[in-house]
Protein backbone atom coordinates (compact mmCIF):
# COMPACT_ATOMS: atom_id res chain seq x y z
CA UNK A 1 0.00 0.00 0.00
CA UNK A 2 1.26 3.41 -0.81
CA UNK A 3 1.41 5.88 1.90
CA UNK A 4 -0.89 8.86 1.66
CA UNK A 5 0.88 12.11 1.31
CA UNK A 6 -0.48 15.14 3.07
CA UNK A 7 -0.28 18.17 0.76
CA UNK A 8 -0.27 21.63 2.20
CA UNK A 9 -3.56 23.40 1.65
CA UNK A 10 -3.43 26.68 -0.27
CA UNK A 11 -4.57 29.62 1.67
CA UNK A 12 -7.75 31.17 0.26
CA UNK A 13 -7.57 34.92 -0.13
CA UNK A 14 -11.00 36.50 0.01
CA UNK A 15 -11.86 38.39 -3.22
CA UNK A 16 -12.40 42.09 -3.01
CA UNK A 17 -16.10 42.59 -3.68
CA UNK A 18 -15.51 46.15 -4.97
CA UNK A 19 -12.85 46.47 -7.75
CA UNK A 20 -10.56 49.43 -7.66
CA UNK A 21 -11.97 52.36 -9.62
CA UNK A 22 -9.88 53.38 -12.61
CA UNK A 23 -11.47 56.74 -13.23
CA UNK A 24 -14.00 59.03 -11.67
CA UNK A 25 -16.88 60.84 -13.30
CA UNK A 26 -14.94 64.07 -12.85
CA UNK A 27 -11.79 62.75 -14.55
CA UNK A 28 -13.85 61.26 -17.41
CA UNK A 29 -15.62 64.58 -17.88
CA UNK A 30 -12.32 66.36 -18.43
CA UNK A 31 -11.62 64.15 -21.48
CA UNK A 32 -14.95 64.83 -23.19
CA UNK A 33 -14.84 67.22 -26.15
CA UNK A 34 -16.72 68.00 -29.33
CA UNK A 35 -15.67 66.09 -32.46
CA UNK A 36 -15.37 68.17 -35.60
CA UNK A 37 -16.94 66.70 -38.73
CA UNK A 38 -13.60 67.29 -40.47
CA UNK A 39 -11.82 65.25 -37.79
CA UNK A 40 -14.38 62.48 -38.17
CA UNK A 41 -13.95 62.20 -41.93
CA UNK A 42 -10.18 62.47 -41.61
CA UNK A 43 -10.26 59.13 -39.77
CA UNK A 44 -13.15 57.71 -41.82
CA UNK A 45 -12.40 58.98 -45.30
CA UNK A 46 -13.50 55.63 -46.80
CA UNK A 47 -17.08 56.73 -46.12
CA UNK A 48 -16.64 59.49 -48.70
CA UNK A 49 -15.11 57.35 -51.45
CA UNK A 50 -11.43 57.74 -50.61
CA UNK A 51 -10.78 54.08 -49.76
CA UNK A 52 -7.58 53.82 -51.79
CA UNK A 53 -5.43 56.02 -54.06
CA UNK A 54 -7.05 54.78 -57.29
CA UNK A 55 -10.55 55.47 -56.03
CA UNK A 56 -9.46 58.81 -54.56
CA UNK A 57 -8.43 60.12 -57.98
CA UNK A 58 -11.78 59.18 -59.51
CA UNK A 59 -13.76 60.67 -56.61
CA UNK A 60 -11.83 63.96 -56.81
CA UNK A 61 -12.55 64.36 -60.53
CA UNK A 62 -16.16 63.28 -60.06
CA UNK A 63 -16.92 65.79 -57.31
CA UNK A 64 -15.39 68.69 -59.23
CA UNK A 65 -17.19 67.84 -62.49
CA UNK A 66 -20.52 67.37 -60.70
CA UNK A 67 -20.22 70.80 -59.09
CA UNK A 68 -19.37 72.40 -62.44
CA UNK A 69 -22.36 70.82 -64.17
CA UNK A 70 -24.76 71.85 -61.40
CA UNK A 71 -23.49 75.44 -61.43
CA UNK A 72 -23.70 75.79 -65.22
CA UNK A 73 -27.21 74.35 -65.44
CA UNK A 74 -28.52 76.47 -62.56
CA UNK A 75 -27.12 79.59 -64.25
CA UNK A 76 -28.52 78.62 -67.66
CA UNK A 77 -25.09 78.19 -69.30
CA UNK A 78 -24.21 75.41 -71.73
CA UNK A 79 -21.31 73.73 -69.89
CA UNK A 80 -17.79 73.64 -71.31
CA UNK A 81 -15.59 71.69 -68.90
CA UNK A 82 -11.94 70.71 -69.15
CA UNK A 83 -10.36 68.03 -66.97
CA UNK A 84 -6.58 67.65 -66.78
CA UNK A 85 -4.54 65.26 -64.67
CA UNK A 86 -0.81 66.00 -64.42
CA UNK A 87 1.72 63.64 -62.91
CA UNK A 88 3.92 65.73 -60.61
CA UNK A 89 6.23 63.03 -59.27
CA UNK A 90 6.06 59.27 -59.91
CA UNK A 91 6.40 56.39 -57.42
CA UNK A 92 5.67 58.26 -54.20
CA UNK A 93 4.26 55.24 -52.33
CA UNK A 94 2.80 51.77 -52.84
CA UNK A 95 -0.90 51.10 -52.31
CA UNK A 96 -1.21 48.11 -49.96
CA UNK A 97 -4.70 47.24 -51.22
CA UNK A 98 -4.01 47.13 -54.96
CA UNK A 99 -0.20 46.65 -55.01
CA UNK A 100 -0.08 49.64 -57.40
CA UNK A 101 2.55 52.32 -57.17
CA UNK A 102 1.00 55.64 -56.14
CA UNK A 103 2.22 58.90 -57.62
CA UNK A 104 1.59 62.54 -56.94
CA UNK A 105 -0.91 64.13 -59.31
CA UNK A 106 -2.45 67.53 -59.80
CA UNK A 107 -6.12 67.45 -60.81
CA UNK A 108 -7.30 70.56 -62.65
CA UNK A 109 -10.99 71.06 -63.47
CA UNK A 110 -12.08 74.25 -65.20
CA UNK A 111 -15.58 75.33 -66.27
CA UNK A 112 -17.37 78.27 -67.86
CA UNK A 113 -19.96 78.52 -65.09
CA UNK A 114 -21.18 81.66 -63.32
CA UNK A 115 -18.17 81.76 -60.99
CA UNK A 116 -18.15 82.08 -57.21
CA UNK A 117 -18.20 85.31 -55.22
CA UNK A 118 -15.06 85.80 -53.15
CA UNK A 119 -16.60 85.56 -49.62
CA UNK A 120 -18.09 82.12 -50.44
CA UNK A 121 -14.99 80.53 -51.97
CA UNK A 122 -13.31 79.49 -48.67
CA UNK A 123 -16.50 77.97 -47.22
CA UNK A 124 -17.44 76.04 -50.37
CA UNK A 125 -14.03 74.41 -50.81
CA UNK A 126 -12.71 74.14 -47.24
CA UNK A 127 -15.68 73.47 -44.96
CA UNK A 128 -17.44 70.13 -44.82
CA UNK A 129 -21.26 70.01 -44.72
CA UNK A 130 -21.59 73.45 -46.28
CA UNK A 131 -23.69 73.90 -49.40
CA UNK A 132 -26.90 75.12 -50.99
CA UNK A 133 -28.51 71.81 -51.99
CA UNK A 134 -29.09 69.89 -48.76
CA UNK A 135 -32.22 71.79 -47.69
CA UNK A 136 -33.82 72.00 -51.14
CA UNK A 137 -36.20 69.41 -52.55
CA UNK A 138 -35.11 69.55 -56.18
CA UNK A 139 -32.96 67.37 -58.38
CA UNK A 140 -29.23 68.04 -58.31
CA UNK A 141 -26.04 66.02 -58.52
CA UNK A 142 -24.65 67.14 -55.19
CA UNK A 143 -26.72 66.69 -52.05
CA UNK A 144 -24.74 66.90 -48.83
CA UNK A 145 -22.18 69.70 -49.19
CA UNK A 146 -19.28 67.33 -48.53
CA UNK A 147 -17.76 66.16 -51.80
CA UNK A 148 -15.38 68.84 -53.08
CA UNK A 149 -14.27 69.80 -49.55
CA UNK A 150 -13.51 66.14 -48.84
CA UNK A 151 -11.39 65.98 -52.01
CA UNK A 152 -9.41 68.97 -50.81
CA UNK A 153 -9.06 67.39 -47.37
CA UNK A 154 -7.68 64.18 -48.92
CA UNK A 155 -5.17 66.18 -50.94
CA UNK A 156 -4.13 68.07 -47.83
CA UNK A 157 -3.64 64.82 -45.88
CA UNK A 158 -1.57 63.09 -48.57
CA UNK A 159 0.55 65.98 -49.89
CA UNK A 160 0.21 68.85 -47.40
CA UNK A 161 -0.60 71.14 -50.31
CA UNK A 162 -3.52 73.61 -50.21
CA UNK A 163 -6.41 73.65 -52.67
CA UNK A 164 -6.07 76.39 -55.29
CA UNK A 165 -9.25 78.04 -56.60
CA UNK A 166 -9.49 80.70 -59.30
CA UNK A 167 -12.88 82.21 -60.07
CA UNK A 168 -14.33 85.06 -62.07
CA UNK A 169 -17.99 86.09 -61.92
CA UNK A 170 -18.38 88.31 -64.98
CA UNK A 171 -16.89 90.39 -67.74
CA UNK A 172 -14.85 93.30 -66.43
CA UNK A 173 -14.74 91.85 -62.93
CA UNK A 174 -11.55 90.70 -61.19
CA UNK A 175 -10.51 87.06 -61.04
CA UNK A 176 -9.62 85.93 -57.51
CA UNK A 177 -7.10 83.18 -56.82
CA UNK A 178 -7.22 81.70 -53.31
CA UNK A 179 -5.15 78.94 -51.68
CA UNK A 180 -7.02 77.12 -48.90
CA UNK A 181 -6.45 74.59 -46.16
CA UNK A 182 -9.01 73.00 -43.83
CA UNK A 183 -8.67 73.49 -40.08
CA UNK A 184 -9.79 69.97 -39.17
CA UNK A 185 -10.17 70.73 -35.45
CA UNK A 186 -12.79 73.40 -36.07
CA UNK A 187 -14.02 72.50 -39.61
CA UNK A 188 -13.16 75.99 -40.79
CA UNK A 189 -11.31 77.26 -43.88
CA UNK A 190 -7.79 78.60 -43.49
CA UNK A 191 -6.84 81.04 -46.26
CA UNK A 192 -3.15 80.61 -47.01
CA UNK A 193 -2.90 83.13 -49.82
CA UNK A 194 -5.20 85.24 -51.98
CA UNK A 195 -4.53 87.35 -55.06
CA UNK A 196 -6.22 89.12 -57.94
CA UNK A 197 -4.85 87.50 -61.09
CA UNK A 198 -5.05 88.03 -64.83
CA UNK A 199 -7.04 84.88 -65.57
CA UNK A 200 -9.70 83.88 -68.00
CA UNK A 201 -8.06 83.64 -71.41
CA UNK A 202 -7.97 80.55 -73.57
CA UNK A 203 -5.88 81.33 -76.64
CA UNK A 204 -7.37 84.34 -78.36
CA UNK A 205 -10.81 83.84 -76.76
CA UNK A 206 -11.49 85.61 -73.47
CA UNK A 207 -13.51 83.71 -70.86
CA UNK A 208 -15.79 86.12 -69.00
CA UNK A 209 -16.73 83.83 -66.12
CA UNK A 210 -15.88 80.46 -64.69
CA UNK A 211 -14.08 78.54 -61.96
CA UNK A 212 -10.82 76.58 -61.91
CA UNK A 213 -10.02 74.09 -59.14
CA UNK A 214 -6.56 72.58 -58.59
CA UNK A 215 -6.00 69.77 -56.08
CA UNK A 216 -2.71 67.97 -55.57
CA UNK A 217 -2.95 64.46 -54.15
CA UNK A 218 -1.25 61.07 -53.94
CA UNK A 219 -3.19 58.67 -56.14
CA UNK A 220 -3.06 55.83 -58.64
CA UNK A 221 -4.15 56.40 -62.23
CA UNK A 222 -5.61 53.39 -63.98
CA UNK A 223 -8.07 52.60 -66.74
CA UNK A 224 -10.89 50.11 -66.95
CA UNK A 225 -14.41 50.16 -65.57
CA UNK A 226 -13.50 52.26 -62.52
CA UNK A 227 -11.09 54.65 -64.23
CA UNK A 228 -11.39 58.39 -64.76
CA UNK A 229 -11.75 58.11 -68.54
CA UNK A 230 -14.60 55.63 -68.20
CA UNK A 231 -16.35 58.00 -65.78
CA UNK A 232 -16.02 60.90 -68.23
CA UNK A 233 -17.24 58.80 -71.17
CA UNK A 234 -20.31 57.79 -69.19
CA UNK A 235 -20.86 61.39 -68.06
CA UNK A 236 -21.23 62.60 -71.66
CA UNK A 237 -23.79 59.83 -72.28
CA UNK A 238 -26.05 61.18 -69.51
CA UNK A 239 -25.29 64.83 -70.32
CA UNK A 240 -25.57 65.30 -74.10
CA UNK A 241 -25.48 69.09 -73.66
CA UNK A 242 -21.94 68.90 -72.20
CA UNK A 243 -18.78 69.75 -74.15
CA UNK A 244 -15.85 68.06 -72.40
CA UNK A 245 -12.08 68.02 -72.86
CA UNK A 246 -9.89 65.52 -71.05
CA UNK A 247 -6.07 65.47 -70.86
CA UNK A 248 -4.66 62.29 -69.30
CA UNK A 249 -1.43 62.06 -67.27
CA UNK A 250 0.30 60.87 -70.46
CA UNK A 251 -0.70 64.08 -72.23
CA UNK A 252 -3.31 62.38 -74.43
CA UNK A 253 -6.17 64.73 -75.25
CA UNK A 254 -9.75 63.63 -75.89
CA UNK A 255 -12.55 65.95 -76.94
CA UNK A 256 -16.22 65.13 -76.44
CA UNK A 257 -18.32 67.70 -78.35
CA UNK A 258 -21.89 68.30 -77.21
CA UNK A 259 -24.65 66.64 -79.25
CA UNK A 260 -27.44 68.87 -77.93
CA UNK A 261 -27.45 72.65 -77.69
CA UNK A 262 -30.49 72.69 -75.44
CA UNK A 263 -30.12 72.83 -71.66
CA UNK A 264 -32.23 70.48 -69.52
CA UNK A 265 -35.37 72.00 -68.09
CA UNK A 266 -34.69 73.73 -64.78
CA UNK A 267 -35.84 71.66 -61.81
CA UNK A 268 -38.35 73.43 -59.58
CA UNK A 269 -38.04 73.29 -55.81
CA UNK A 270 -41.01 71.66 -54.08
CA UNK A 271 -42.25 71.41 -50.50
CA UNK A 272 -42.24 68.18 -48.47
CA UNK A 273 -45.03 65.75 -49.23
CA UNK A 274 -47.24 64.71 -46.27
CA UNK A 275 -46.81 60.98 -47.00
CA UNK A 276 -43.05 61.21 -46.64
CA UNK A 277 -42.71 63.32 -43.50
CA UNK A 278 -41.39 61.69 -40.34
CA UNK A 279 -42.58 62.43 -36.83
CA UNK A 280 -39.47 64.36 -35.80
CA UNK A 281 -39.54 66.46 -38.96
CA UNK A 282 -43.22 67.30 -38.41
CA UNK A 283 -42.47 68.34 -34.83
CA UNK A 284 -39.65 70.62 -36.01
CA UNK A 285 -41.86 72.22 -38.66
CA UNK A 286 -44.57 72.94 -36.09
CA UNK A 287 -42.10 74.29 -33.53
CA UNK A 288 -40.50 76.58 -36.13
CA UNK A 289 -43.84 78.29 -36.81
CA UNK A 290 -44.67 80.38 -33.73
CA UNK A 291 -47.90 82.33 -34.04
CA UNK A 292 -49.25 80.13 -36.84
CA UNK A 293 -52.10 77.65 -36.52
CA UNK A 294 -51.87 73.96 -37.35
CA UNK A 295 -53.96 74.48 -40.48
CA UNK A 296 -51.74 77.34 -41.67
CA UNK A 297 -48.61 75.21 -41.29
CA UNK A 298 -50.14 72.27 -43.15
CA UNK A 299 -51.25 74.45 -46.07
CA UNK A 300 -48.11 76.60 -46.36
CA UNK A 301 -45.32 74.10 -45.59
CA UNK A 302 -46.54 70.97 -47.40
CA UNK A 303 -47.20 70.24 -51.05
CA UNK A 304 -50.61 69.01 -52.23
CA UNK A 305 -52.43 70.05 -49.02
CA UNK A 306 -55.27 72.45 -49.65
CA UNK A 307 -57.42 74.16 -47.02
CA UNK A 308 -60.03 71.41 -47.27
CA UNK A 309 -57.45 68.62 -46.95
CA UNK A 310 -55.93 70.38 -43.92
CA UNK A 311 -59.34 70.46 -42.22
CA UNK A 312 -59.76 66.75 -42.99
CA UNK A 313 -56.34 65.96 -41.45
CA UNK A 314 -57.12 67.92 -38.27
CA UNK A 315 -60.52 66.26 -37.94
CA UNK A 316 -59.00 62.80 -38.36
CA UNK A 317 -56.34 63.62 -35.74
CA UNK A 318 -58.89 65.14 -33.34
CA UNK A 319 -56.85 68.35 -33.25
CA UNK A 320 -58.32 71.82 -33.64
CA UNK A 321 -57.26 73.40 -36.92
CA UNK A 322 -56.94 76.74 -35.09
CA UNK A 323 -54.67 75.38 -32.35
CA UNK A 324 -51.21 77.02 -32.15
CA UNK A 325 -48.73 74.94 -34.14
CA UNK A 326 -45.96 75.21 -31.55
CA UNK A 327 -48.33 73.89 -28.88
CA UNK A 328 -48.82 70.44 -30.45
CA UNK A 329 -47.02 67.77 -28.39
CA UNK A 330 -47.32 64.20 -27.20
CA UNK A 331 -50.36 62.22 -28.30
CA UNK A 332 -51.73 65.13 -30.35
CA UNK A 333 -48.51 65.16 -32.38
CA UNK A 334 -48.61 61.40 -32.92
CA UNK A 335 -52.27 61.49 -34.05
CA UNK A 336 -51.53 64.37 -36.42
CA UNK A 337 -48.59 62.49 -37.93
CA UNK A 338 -50.70 59.36 -38.33
CA UNK A 339 -53.49 61.35 -39.99
CA UNK A 340 -51.06 62.85 -42.53
CA UNK A 341 -50.21 59.33 -43.65
CA UNK A 342 -53.85 58.24 -43.83
CA UNK A 343 -55.47 61.08 -45.74
CA UNK A 344 -55.61 60.80 -49.53
CA UNK A 345 -53.58 63.48 -51.32
CA UNK A 346 -52.17 63.82 -54.82
CA UNK A 347 -48.67 62.62 -55.56
CA UNK A 348 -45.98 65.31 -55.34
CA UNK A 349 -45.41 67.33 -58.53
CA UNK A 350 -42.74 66.04 -60.90
CA UNK A 351 -41.47 69.54 -61.72
CA UNK A 352 -38.60 68.96 -59.30
CA UNK A 353 -37.32 66.04 -61.39
CA UNK A 354 -35.71 66.43 -64.83
CA UNK A 355 -35.13 63.18 -66.75
CA UNK A 356 -32.71 63.05 -69.66
CA UNK A 357 -35.45 62.23 -72.17
CA UNK A 358 -35.83 59.27 -74.53
CA UNK A 359 -34.39 60.93 -77.64
CA UNK A 360 -31.39 62.47 -75.87
CA UNK A 361 -30.67 59.24 -74.02
CA UNK A 362 -30.45 57.44 -77.37
CA UNK A 363 -28.20 60.21 -78.72
CA UNK A 364 -25.94 59.79 -75.71
CA UNK A 365 -25.76 56.04 -76.31
CA UNK A 366 -24.88 56.60 -79.97
CA UNK A 367 -22.16 58.96 -78.82
CA UNK A 368 -20.53 56.16 -76.84
CA UNK A 369 -21.53 53.08 -78.89
CA UNK A 370 -21.73 54.46 -82.40
CA UNK A 371 -21.54 51.08 -84.16
CA UNK A 372 -24.48 49.29 -82.59
CA UNK A 373 -27.39 48.27 -84.84
CA UNK A 374 -30.33 49.07 -82.60
CA UNK A 375 -31.08 51.69 -79.96
CA UNK A 376 -34.17 52.05 -77.81
CA UNK A 377 -35.16 53.98 -74.69
CA UNK A 378 -38.12 54.26 -72.33
CA UNK A 379 -39.13 56.75 -69.63
CA UNK A 380 -41.49 55.73 -66.84
CA UNK A 381 -44.20 58.07 -65.52
CA UNK A 382 -43.26 59.96 -62.32
CA UNK A 383 -43.63 57.92 -59.12
CA UNK A 384 -43.10 58.46 -55.38
CA UNK A 385 -41.08 56.81 -52.62
CA UNK A 386 -41.26 58.11 -49.03
CA UNK A 387 -42.90 61.25 -50.39
CA UNK A 388 -40.05 61.97 -52.83
CA UNK A 389 -40.87 62.11 -56.55
CA UNK A 390 -38.64 60.19 -58.94
CA UNK A 391 -38.46 59.14 -62.59
CA UNK A 392 -36.71 56.07 -63.99
CA UNK A 393 -35.34 55.89 -67.54
CA UNK A 394 -33.81 52.93 -69.34
CA UNK A 395 -32.10 52.48 -72.70
CA UNK A 396 -30.48 49.69 -74.71
CA UNK A 397 -27.86 49.48 -77.43
CA UNK A 398 -27.75 46.17 -79.28
CA UNK A 399 -25.84 44.41 -82.04
CA UNK A 400 -23.24 45.84 -84.35
CA UNK A 401 -19.69 45.54 -83.07
CA UNK A 402 -20.62 44.91 -79.44
CA UNK A 403 -19.10 41.66 -78.07
CA UNK A 404 -21.28 38.63 -78.80
CA UNK A 405 -20.40 36.17 -76.03
CA UNK A 406 -19.89 38.43 -73.02
CA UNK A 407 -22.33 39.47 -70.26
CA UNK A 408 -24.22 42.68 -70.84
CA UNK A 409 -22.60 45.94 -69.83
CA UNK A 410 -24.65 47.95 -67.31
CA UNK A 411 -24.32 51.72 -67.07
CA UNK A 412 -25.87 53.05 -63.84
CA UNK A 413 -26.78 56.72 -63.37
CA UNK A 414 -28.30 58.68 -60.49
CA UNK A 415 -29.23 62.29 -61.28
CA UNK A 416 -27.06 62.07 -64.43
CA UNK A 417 -23.99 60.95 -62.44
CA UNK A 418 -22.31 57.61 -63.33
CA UNK A 419 -22.09 55.01 -60.55
CA UNK A 420 -18.97 52.88 -61.05
CA UNK A 421 -18.42 51.09 -57.75
CA UNK A 422 -20.43 48.50 -55.79
CA UNK A 423 -22.59 47.25 -58.70
CA UNK A 424 -23.74 44.16 -56.76
CA UNK A 425 -25.01 46.35 -53.88
CA UNK A 426 -27.04 48.65 -56.16
CA UNK A 427 -30.78 48.44 -56.81
CA UNK A 428 -30.17 49.35 -60.46
CA UNK A 429 -28.09 46.21 -61.02
CA UNK A 430 -30.63 44.16 -59.09
CA UNK A 431 -33.42 45.28 -61.44
CA UNK A 432 -31.43 43.97 -64.42
CA UNK A 433 -30.63 40.66 -62.68
CA UNK A 434 -34.29 40.12 -61.78
CA UNK A 435 -35.49 40.64 -65.36
CA UNK A 436 -36.09 37.43 -67.34
CA UNK A 437 -34.15 38.23 -70.51
CA UNK A 438 -35.05 34.92 -72.11
CA UNK A 439 -38.46 36.46 -72.79
CA UNK A 440 -36.66 39.00 -74.96
CA UNK A 441 -34.72 36.54 -77.14
CA UNK A 442 -31.46 36.72 -75.14
CA UNK A 443 -29.51 34.03 -73.32
CA UNK A 444 -29.29 34.40 -69.54
CA UNK A 445 -27.61 32.00 -67.10
CA UNK A 446 -29.55 31.58 -63.87
CA UNK A 447 -29.03 34.55 -61.54
CA UNK A 448 -26.73 36.32 -63.99
CA UNK A 449 -26.71 39.08 -66.55
CA UNK A 450 -27.95 38.43 -70.09
CA UNK A 451 -25.28 37.32 -72.55
CA UNK A 452 -25.07 39.00 -75.92
CA UNK A 453 -24.13 42.19 -77.77
CA UNK A 454 -26.08 44.51 -75.49
CA UNK A 455 -25.52 47.58 -73.29
CA UNK A 456 -28.14 48.44 -70.67
CA UNK A 457 -28.54 51.95 -69.25
CA UNK A 458 -30.71 52.81 -66.23
CA UNK A 459 -31.05 56.36 -64.91
CA UNK A 460 -32.74 57.35 -61.64
CA UNK A 461 -33.73 61.01 -61.33
CA UNK A 462 -35.03 62.14 -57.94
CA UNK A 463 -35.04 65.05 -55.52
CA UNK A 464 -33.29 62.78 -53.02
CA UNK A 465 -31.44 59.67 -54.18
CA UNK A 466 -31.20 57.08 -51.37
CA UNK A 467 -27.54 56.14 -51.65
CA UNK A 468 -26.18 53.33 -49.49
CA UNK A 469 -23.38 55.58 -48.17
CA UNK A 470 -22.00 59.11 -48.31
CA UNK A 471 -19.69 57.97 -51.12
CA UNK A 472 -22.75 57.85 -53.44
CA UNK A 473 -21.72 54.59 -55.12
CA UNK A 474 -24.93 52.51 -55.05
CA UNK A 475 -28.69 53.07 -54.77
CA UNK A 476 -30.54 51.53 -51.81
CA UNK A 477 -33.08 48.74 -52.41
CA UNK A 478 -36.42 50.51 -51.95
CA UNK A 479 -39.31 48.44 -53.30
CA UNK A 480 -40.87 51.40 -55.12
CA UNK A 481 -37.60 52.19 -56.89
CA UNK A 482 -36.88 48.59 -57.77
CA UNK A 483 -40.35 48.08 -59.25
CA UNK A 484 -40.10 51.12 -61.55
CA UNK A 485 -36.57 50.17 -62.64
CA UNK A 486 -37.71 46.68 -63.64
CA UNK A 487 -40.71 48.07 -65.56
CA UNK A 488 -38.47 50.48 -67.50
CA UNK A 489 -35.99 47.73 -68.37
CA UNK A 490 -38.80 45.38 -69.39
CA UNK A 491 -40.31 48.01 -71.68
CA UNK A 492 -36.99 48.31 -73.51
CA UNK A 493 -36.70 44.53 -73.55
CA UNK A 494 -40.04 44.16 -75.35
CA UNK A 495 -38.93 46.58 -78.07
CA UNK A 496 -35.64 44.72 -78.39
CA UNK A 497 -37.46 41.38 -78.74
CA UNK A 498 -39.61 42.85 -81.53
CA UNK A 499 -36.45 43.97 -83.32
CA UNK A 500 -34.75 40.57 -82.98
CA UNK A 501 -37.86 38.73 -84.23
CA UNK A 502 -38.22 41.15 -87.15
CA UNK A 503 -34.58 40.56 -88.08
CA UNK A 504 -35.07 36.78 -87.96
CA UNK A 505 -38.17 37.12 -90.15
CA UNK A 506 -36.24 39.29 -92.63
CA UNK A 507 -33.49 36.70 -92.83
CA UNK A 508 -36.01 33.95 -93.57
CA UNK A 509 -37.62 36.07 -96.27
CA UNK A 510 -34.21 36.77 -97.79
CA UNK A 511 -33.48 33.05 -97.99
CA UNK A 512 -36.83 32.41 -99.71
CA UNK A 513 -36.21 35.23 -102.17
CA UNK A 514 -32.73 33.95 -103.02
CA UNK A 515 -34.22 30.54 -103.82
CA UNK A 516 -36.82 32.06 -106.14
CA UNK A 517 -34.20 34.24 -107.83
CA UNK A 518 -31.98 31.21 -108.33
CA UNK A 519 -34.59 29.05 -110.07
CA UNK A 520 -36.63 31.65 -112.02
CA UNK A 521 -34.02 31.83 -114.84
CA UNK A 522 -33.88 28.03 -114.99
CA UNK A 523 -37.67 27.75 -115.25
CA UNK A 524 -37.80 30.54 -117.86
CA UNK A 525 -35.12 28.80 -119.93
CA UNK A 526 -36.96 25.45 -119.80
CA UNK A 527 -40.23 27.09 -120.83
CA UNK A 528 -38.43 28.92 -123.62
CA UNK A 529 -37.14 25.61 -124.97
CA UNK A 530 -40.69 24.21 -124.94
CA UNK A 531 -42.61 27.24 -126.26
CA UNK A 532 -39.96 28.98 -128.32
CA UNK A 533 -40.66 32.27 -126.48
CA UNK A 534 -37.67 34.37 -125.40
CA UNK A 535 -36.46 33.51 -121.89
CA UNK A 536 -36.24 37.22 -120.96
CA UNK A 537 -39.92 37.71 -121.78
CA UNK A 538 -40.86 34.69 -119.69
CA UNK A 539 -38.79 35.91 -116.76
CA UNK A 540 -40.70 39.18 -116.37
CA UNK A 541 -44.04 37.71 -115.16
CA UNK A 542 -42.20 35.59 -112.60
CA UNK A 543 -40.28 38.59 -111.28
CA UNK A 544 -43.43 40.70 -111.22
CA UNK A 545 -45.18 38.03 -109.12
CA UNK A 546 -42.24 37.65 -106.70
CA UNK A 547 -43.47 40.35 -104.22
CA UNK A 548 -46.66 38.33 -103.69
CA UNK A 549 -44.67 35.42 -102.31
CA UNK A 550 -41.81 37.25 -100.55
CA UNK A 551 -42.25 40.39 -98.49
CA UNK A 552 -40.30 43.14 -100.23
CA UNK A 553 -39.79 46.35 -98.25
CA UNK A 554 -39.26 49.70 -99.91
CA UNK A 555 -36.94 52.11 -98.08
CA UNK A 556 -39.40 54.94 -98.59
CA UNK A 557 -42.03 53.09 -96.55
CA UNK A 558 -39.85 52.29 -93.54
CA UNK A 559 -41.12 54.37 -90.61
CA UNK A 560 -38.76 55.94 -88.09
CA UNK A 561 -39.87 54.84 -84.62
CA UNK A 562 -40.87 57.82 -82.41
CA UNK A 563 -38.62 56.67 -79.56
CA UNK A 564 -35.45 57.22 -81.58
CA UNK A 565 -34.68 53.56 -82.34
CA UNK A 566 -32.48 52.88 -85.31
CA UNK A 567 -34.28 51.25 -88.24
CA UNK A 568 -32.25 49.93 -91.16
CA UNK A 569 -34.23 49.07 -94.34
CA UNK A 570 -33.53 46.85 -97.32
CA UNK A 571 -33.18 48.33 -100.82
CA UNK A 572 -36.09 48.78 -103.22
CA UNK A 573 -37.01 45.78 -105.38
CA UNK A 574 -35.94 47.18 -108.81
CA UNK A 575 -32.49 48.02 -107.47
CA UNK A 576 -32.29 44.63 -105.74
CA UNK A 577 -33.10 42.71 -108.94
CA UNK A 578 -30.72 44.75 -111.06
CA UNK A 579 -27.86 44.06 -108.66
CA UNK A 580 -28.85 40.38 -108.51
CA UNK A 581 -28.57 40.12 -112.30
CA UNK A 582 -25.15 41.79 -112.34
CA UNK A 583 -23.83 39.35 -109.73
CA UNK A 584 -25.28 36.28 -111.37
CA UNK A 585 -28.15 36.19 -108.87
CA UNK A 586 -25.91 35.25 -105.97
CA UNK A 587 -27.27 35.63 -102.47
CA UNK A 588 -26.90 39.14 -101.05
CA UNK A 589 -26.48 39.72 -97.29
CA UNK A 590 -29.77 40.75 -95.79
CA UNK A 591 -30.35 44.20 -94.42
CA UNK A 592 -33.04 44.30 -91.83
CA UNK A 593 -36.42 45.93 -91.52
CA UNK A 594 -38.32 46.73 -88.36
CA UNK A 595 -41.69 46.47 -90.13
CA UNK A 596 -44.01 43.80 -88.68
CA UNK A 597 -44.96 40.70 -90.63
Amino acid sequence: MSKSTDLPKAELVPADPTPRRRATAESMATRQREISVSEFFTKNRHLLGFDNPAKALLTTVKEAVDNSLDACEEAGILPDISVEIREISPSVARDANTASVASRYRVIVEDNGPGIVKPQMPKIFAKLLYGSKFHRLKQSRGQQGIGISAAGLYGQLTTGKPVVITSKTGKGRPAYRIELRIDTKHNQPDVVKEDIVDWGTAGAVTVDHGTRVEIELVAVHRGGRTGVQEYLEQTVVANPHLALTYVSPKGERRDFPRVSHELPREAQEIKPHPHGVELGMLQTMLQDSPGASVKQVLVSDFSRISSGVAEQVCKLARVSSRAPADGIHGEDLERLHHALGQVKVMAPPALAVVPIGEALLVEGLKRRFSRADFYVSATRPPAVYRGNPFVVEAALAYGGELPLDEPAEIMRFANRVPLQYQPKACAISESVYQTNWRNYELQQPKGSLPVGPIVIVVHLASVWVPFTSEAKEAVAHYDDLLREMKLAVQECGRKLAAHIRARAHAQREEMRRSLFEKYIPEVAKALSDITGVSADLLEKPFLAALPKFVRIVDDSRIPVPPDGTAAVGIPTEPARLEESKKKGRTKRPAQLSLLPG
